[in-house]
């Protein structure tokens, strides 16, 4: 059987200033010839499907063509929901949609019932795993502490326990919207921290055939069965040097994994230039960057006048503008940020309690600091569902 992997689309979502509406409609028909000229039997999209759980209305209809037009390929597609995603107005009619061949899979308690698949050589059995907010979930599965890998582990119990009943020779691929240890992270995926634990190894896993992977906006392999999409288009200049893609997967009569990358069409290069402003006007090697879009970071010791203008008139699509001066060491400011430099929210605030009393937190005050941190995080993953 042939799938098509993708995931992250962030319909609605801007690229700083610029709409992706059009971009995004443009990957949607290289999806469908991709479908069309390579012999596809299913298209498998891993979460995030919007950018937010209340999705501008033009995100809406465009999401509904895409979904007219997949249904009338007549190839199957299943496809869950993101951290992005508001899991219940996502699912809304995924029992109808069902009967056209999109199986939307939203609801976590679903996790165990696969969308069952056939080819020449038998069954194939997708299990969708949405993103399993952990302080929402835990309940469902029955863990006594929220945390990923906790939630992840009783989702994949659910998934073995129902592979184990199924023919012998069913092939397996599980739909899962994670961060999975081993993948690189970008600067435009929403943090899912919860305990300061974020990613999950990717042995939680094992026991199936292929892990679509969504979540984070870089193609990636972790191993040979678990693998990322990626983004189909760039959401951040952090992204300047990925390669938008999908995998195309071949799983064999045996279960065995061959995948191929399939490039997205991009609208427009990303390109991070650094210097002084005179230096970026000037330098010649820079031409190449004239039509891509910019973020350019000025290094002046002082502030020039009308940045944005100049730089403009050499790189007009440029779309972010920084400041970093070079500074001295001793610099307060130099300082002050590598204190905070790669460190948490809950190592940030040990700090602070330190810095006040003149004596860092005990054990039981680390705990007290770690479950107020969680709390917060989950009102705000229900105030997202929520909305």
């Amino acid at each position: 059987m042939r799938l098509l992997h993708t995931s992250d689309w962030h319909l609605g979502r801007a690229f700083h200033r610029v709409n992706m509406l059009g971009a995004q409609a443009e990957f949607f028909g290289h999806v469908v010839a991709t479908v069309r000229e390579r012999g596809v039997d299913a298209v498998v999209v891993s979460g995030d499907v919007y950018d937010r759980a209340v999705p501008p209305l033009s995100a809406v209809e465009l999401f509904d063509d895409a979904l007219h037009r997949f249904a009338e390929l007549g190839v199957p597609t299943v496809m869950i929901s993101g951290n992005h995603d508001s899991a219940r107005r996502l699912g809304v009619g995924a029992g109808l949609i069902d009967r056209a061949g999109i199986h939307l899979r939203t609801e976590p308690s679903a996790c165990g019932t696969p969308v069952l698949l056939s080819d020449a050589h038998g069954d194939v059995a997708f299990y969708g795993l949405p993103y399993l907010e952990p302080a929402l979930v835990k309940d469902e599965f029955g863990v006594e502490r929220a945390g990923h890998e906790a939630v992840l582990a009783a989702a994949m119990d659910r998934v073995r326990t129902d592979l184990a009943t199924r023919a012998p020779g069913t092939r397996s691929v599980v739909l899962a919207h994670a961060f999975v240890t081993g993948g690189e992270a970008s600067d435009s995926e929403r943090d899912i921290t919860v305990g300061g634990v974020a990613a999950v190894p990717a042995g939680v896993f094992d026991g199936v055939d292929y892990v679509a992977l969504g979540h984070l906006h870089g193609c990636q392999t972790i191993t040979e069965r678990v693998r990322y999409s990626g983004s189909p288009l760039p959401y951040s200049f952090s992204e300047a040097e990925h390669r938008k893609s999908m995998w195309l997967v071949d799983l064999d009569a045996d279960g065995s994994v061959t995948a191929e990358r399939v490039d997205c069409p991009v609208p427009r290069a990303l390109a991070r230039i650094r210097g002084t402003l005179e230096d970026l006007l000037a330098d010649p090697d820079l031409a190449r960057h004239q039509e891509a879009w910019v973020e350019a970071t000025l290094t002046d010791a002082v502030r020039p006048a009308d940045p944005m203008a100049r730089i403009s008139e050499r790189f007009p699509h440029t779309l972010s503008l920084a400041f970093d001066p070079e500074r001295t060491p001793d610099d307060p400011a130099v300082s002050y940020a590598k204190r905070l430099a790669g460190r948490t929210d809950q190592q940030i605030a040990e700090d602070f309690v330190a810095h006040v009393r003149g004596a860092g937190p005990d054990e039981r005050e680390q705990l007290v600091l770690r479950d107020a941190f969680d709390a917060a995080r989950a009102d705000e993953a229900v105030r997202e569902v929520a909305r």
